[in-house]
């Protein structure tokens, strides 16, 4: 009876401690800032409003700080790692052919790597609530974080419903007559996803370092399986070698520069979530330790997972292939292509045992859902952007109202029973299609408007907790790059492959379903100019930088850090640059 009295309870409201918001950190140029009381925002600690009436957040959110550095490395590494690479390579491949998928998957690797290590060092000296929402709102324009994160948030409600129906599509590979319903494995699939959720930040935490590392152990074992299949060892005992690439004439480069460009989508989709170590920094136990950690190791795994991967895949399965549009929908995992390999290699059970890996890296990305979700519109609430309602936190630390409203959108996957059931999704996918690009661009151009300010104000890069390897020029290397893909897309959306045969309104209706997340964005944008105060561009000058810092080494203190790492032998600095 206890357990069960202090299970209930812990959904009771947070008991504030005293103090003003941020009283630990001493801010630098916050002279007109007052406390918006918690009366006004429930139980949220750390909200105030400057003189230009813009609210900030503060590193008190109310959330748990239960994320070890374990757990934010498995998150910035699996939290990408779904169907995009599994299952939606494979059109990609068709479309593109095997040439412009590595070369778009290298192009938006190093765009994530600029990006990452930019969102790496914001995160660490600012872990606030809503993260790049917060960062958009306060270092460019407060209308433009509004629209970034309802975009954000629209992103991830609707990446659950479709990771759900792709798991119920994925269980169609041991149940081809489907003698379970779809819809069943939908209320399974939304009840252990609610169960891990109400374990708070822990239980998320502690679920995808465990879905991350049967996500590795795969990869690693498709590694093995695949230079084996290439190099004659598999069952099926033919040599391969880059045969693959010029099975047909034109092969490498299918559908010339329009294949190329239809490519940038999927990569993009693939590699969302990787920012979602900007979200957890917020509830990290120590973020000035992890944050740097896991956004150091972003480069070199997005090389070795999916470029090496990738590789692999591209000399084993050529894009010619009809199976790799064989699947019965975008999530059909008989359309992967690291199941159609292991088939050519005509290795018995490890197809099946794939498909369980392809199961539980769904499940990883609806479980990711849920939390991006609801921590965007629980911070999007502590800046006055949602319903307040949403900032209620409860005493084990979990947003319960978010957490909830995220898992109801959930029950769109029973539209797998809808007549129109592609045509629904398709058009839930366009609204979310290119949200991750204008998040990574708003991102770069974040960190260059911070580093900005922290220069006007005085600061050096050695007052930096830590400073991204790539500095300003990585984030302006990573803004071109987002805005070089949103081109290539509208191009594709615009003349998109066998446009002569398609009609007005099928080009029309391709167009939308291509390019529908950027007049969302446009809107939203819009919207903010009429309900949020303060919305303007941010000068450099007024952009506050301290505001929302957990804790504020002095200069001694980082250059004795620093000075420690370069006595070390040479070795362990390597090792320290590297992890």
């Amino acid at each position: 009876m206890a357990i069960m009295k202090n299970f209930i309870d812990s959904f009771k409201a947070k008991k504030l401690e005293g103090g003003s918001p941020g009283a630990d950190v001493e801010k630098a140029s916050l002279d007109n800032v007052r406390d918006l009381g918690n009366d006004q925002y429930s139980n949220v600690q750390g909200v105030v409003v400057d003189d230009q009436g813009r609210r900030l957040t503060t590193a008190e959110t109310g959330l748990k700080r239960n994320l070890s550095g374990r757990h934010m490395q498995m998150i910035a590494f699996g939290g990408a790692i779904g169907t995009g690479l599994f299952i939606g390579s494979g059109g990609a491949l068709s479309t593109g052919g095997p040439a412009s998928l590595l070369m778009d998957f290298i192009i938006m690797g190093v765009l994530l790597a600029c990006t990452v290590l930019a969102l790496g060092e914001m995160a660490t000296t600012l872990p606030v609530a809503g993260s790049f929402a917060a960062y958009s709102s306060r270092f460019i324009d407060p209308a433009w974080g509004f629209a970034m994160g309802w975009n954000y948030w629209m992103q991830w409600f609707v990446v659950l419903p479709l990771e759900l129906v792709a798991a119920s599509i994925v269980i169609d590979y041991w149940d081809p007559n489907a003698t379970i319903p779809r819809g069943v494995w939908v209320v399974i699939f939304i009840v252990a996803i609610s169960i891990i959720n109400f374990f708070g930040v822990r239980g998320y935490g502690e679920f995808e370092f465990i879905a991350s590392m049967v996500k590795i152990l795969a990869i690693l074992g498709f590694i093995i399986a695949g230079i084996v299949i290439n190099c004659g060892g598999a069952p099926n005992g033919q040599y391969l070698g880059d045969n693959a690439w010029y099975a047909e004439p034109g092969l490498a480069f299918r559908n010339g520069f329009k294949g190329w460009c239809s490519v940038f989508v999927t990569a993009a989709f693939a590699f969302a979530g990787t920012e979602l170590i900007g979200l957890a920094a917020a509830e990290s136990a120590d973020p000035r330790k992890e944050v740097p950690k896991a956004t150091k190791q972003v480069f070199y795994r997005i090389f070795f997972f999916y470029i090496v991967t990738l590789l692999l895949v591209t000399l084993i399965v050529p894009a010619s292939d009809p199976r790799l549009l064989g699947g019965t929908s975008s999530y059909d995992a008989r359309a992967s292509p690291f199941v159609i390999a292991i088939n050519i290699g005509q290795i018995k059970v490890l197809p099946s045992i794939f498909n369980a890996v392809i199961l539980v890296s769904v499940l990883s990305v609806g479980n990711s859902s849920v939390y991006g979700a609801s921590r965007t519109l629980s911070g999007l609430a502590q800046m006055g952007l949602a319903p307040k309602i949403f900032c209620f936190i409860d005493r084990a630390g979990r947003p319960v109202p978010a957490v909830v409203l995220s898992l109801l959108f959930g029950f769109l996957a029973f539209l797998v029973y809808s007549a129109s059931q592609n045509d629904v999704f398709n058009w839930l996918y366009a609204t979310c299609g290119l949200s991750s690009i204008f998040t990574w661009g708003s991102i770069c151009l974040c960190h260059i408007r911070f580093r900005k300010a922290w220069k006007l104000q005085g600061l050096t890069k050695e007052h930096l907790p830590w400073a991204s390897p790539m500095g300003v020029w990585g984030s302006w290397l990573g803004l071109a790059l987002n805005i070089i893909v949103l081109i290539a897309q509208f191009y594709k959306a615009g003349w998109p492959i066998g446009e002569g045969d398609m009609t007005g309104s099928e080009r029309a209706v391709n167009f939308f379903q291509s390019y529908l997340s950027a007049p969302i964005v446009l809107v939203f944008w819009a919207i903010g100019y009429f309900v949020v105060q303060g919305a303007g561009w941010v000068p450099v000058s007024q952009i506050d930088v301290t505001t929302g810092r957990r804790e504020a080494p002095s200069l001694e203190v980082l250059r004795a850090e620093r000075q420690a790492i370069k006595d070390q032998p040479f070795y362990k600095r390597v090792a320290s640059f590297l992890f």
